[in-house]
């Protein structure tokens, strides 16, 4: 009876982590051939469309694509994603999104639930020839001339969008946030735009920097996201990055009820139209 116990744990556990390849790999292909085939669309698109009738319509399909994506992990219980706290900025007009950056999905999250946001991106993102269409035909950012960018995220808030900035430039390498760049202080400076960050919590480091593709983390993977600090436009950069840092580093260093284990969840839905 011992034997075929341990043998039935054993079998369990390889199952538990086979489907967990599964989940994760087929996750990863899901996205890929989703932006694949958007892309090849938004290009022809980028041709029929006027710029600004094609910006409305990339972001808003951008914004559906990924709501659609996440729900289809949520569906695995492999996932789960608490993002409705986002669902308060959808009406607040211009504001400069600025949240910590602790893996590849946190931009997919936030414009899963916010339709008009101009993300700033990589310019080899924006150039590649496959995936790139989508990007342009939503008039996102590049992030390869520094006042280039100012002076199109600026235009962007002038013109009634949010704008997605994640200030500490690159993904998280310094827990619990790394060094602040000024690019949304800069950003809310010159359009006189208040900064809005985000707590982005997850207790698992799923797709962090350097994390490699054929590890497959414990699940289920978590993440919630929460509204934090409003900073207003102030004329000094300086004290506006170090008045972020400090917050962002208080909040995200206290831990939270995330923190705790727990075990792979039966699968859960979400409704695609939930607000």
């Amino acid at each position: 009876m011992l034997l075929q116990g341990s043998a039935a744990l054993v079998i369990r556990a390889g199952l538990r982590a086979a489907y967990g390849y599964l989940v994760v790999y087929a996750g990863l292909l899901v996205f890929g051939l989703m932006c694949l085939i958007w892309s090849g669309a938004a290009g022809l698109l980028g041709h029929l469309l006027p710029r600004a009738r094609g910006r409305v319509v990339g972001r808003w399909v951008t914004s559906y694509g990924f709501r659609c994506y996440l729900w289809l992990l949520a569906l695995t219980g492999a996932f789960r994603f608490d993002l409705s706290a986002l669902d308060a900025l959808r009406d607040a007009g211009p504001l400069i999104i600025a949240p910590n950056h602790p893996s590849l999905l946190d931009a997919v999250m936030v414009l899963s639930r916010l339709p008009d946001v101009a993300c700033v991106m990589k310019a080899d993102l924006i150039d590649n020839p496959i995936y790139g269409a989508a990007a342009r035909l939503s008039d996102y950012i590049r992030n390869d001339g520094f006042m280039g960018a100012a002076t199109q995220a600026i235009e962007n808030l002038k013109g009634g969008s949010q704008l997605l900035l994640f200030p500490e430039g690159t993904r998280t390498t310094r827990r619990p946030i790394n060094r602040l760049k000024g690019g949304a202080a800069l950003a809310s400076k010159r359009s006189g735009v208040p900064i809005q960050t985000v707590l982005i919590e997850t207790p698992s480091p799923f797709l962090s920097k350097g994390w490699p593709l054929h590890r497959i983390p414990p699940l289920p993977v978590r993440y919630r996201l929460r509204l934090g600090r409003r900073f207003m436009p102030r004329d000094s950069l300086r004290e506006t990055i170090g008045d972020m840092e400090a917050y962002l580093e208080s909040e995200l260093g206290r831990g939270n009820s995330m923190d705790a284990a727990e075990p792979l969840a039966r699968p859960q839905t979400t409704r695609l139209d939930e607000r």
